[in-house]
């Protein structure tokens, strides 16, 4: 577990000294290694876990309340390509900290609640995710935002589903 989490902080490290191309060919390279995992679902009898890492774009958001960023990739099923987040607050004196909502494509009540901070001159900072709906009613997870260059940021941490 300690190198599922040492591996993407690695990558990121790397990742930032790199140009936005070789950040995004090494978010694509790792994403696609933990998209060969197990996908979580909530049919599944026992807790599971494991890395997550996301990738989002964030072209529209312009730091106000009911903003939105959408995800254009993902290590975790249940968190669809096209997913949006949306910013119940806006951002103050260049720091974003509001609640969030992930909200995947489609039918259904399946959203994930959560909360982020995170410093808008730098790009980095963190989200968690605690319950929500349909899919994510046992959803957790604790994320590292940092920027892979405008309008693109990467998340990576970990998630698990259990009570």
């Amino acid at each position: 577990m300690r190198y599922q989490t040492a591996l993407p902080l690695l990558a990121l490290t790397l990742s930032a000294a790199c140009d936005a191309g070789s950040a995004t060919r090494s978010l694509r390279s790792e994403t696609a290694a933990l998209s060969r995992a197990p996908a979580a679902t909530e049919d599944r009898g026992s807790p599971r876990s494991g890395a997550l890492t996301v990738r989002k774009e964030c072209h529209s958001y312009v730091g106000q309340a009911g903003g939105i960023c959408t995800i254009t990739e993902s290590s975790l099923d249940a968190i669809e390509v096209q997913s949006t987040i949306t910013y119940a607050q806006p951002a103050v004196n260049g720091i974003l900290d509001s609640d969030v909502t992930l909200d995947p494509p489609g039918p259904g009540n399946n959203a994930a609640n959560g909360h982020c901070m995170v410093d808008l001159t730098t790009g980095f900072g963190s989200c968690t995710f605690s319950g929500g709906t349909g899919k994510f009613q046992h959803f957790h997870a604790a994320v590292q935002v940092s920027p892979l260059g405008w309008p693109f940021f990467a998340w990576h941490g970990t998630y698990s589903y259990g009570k």
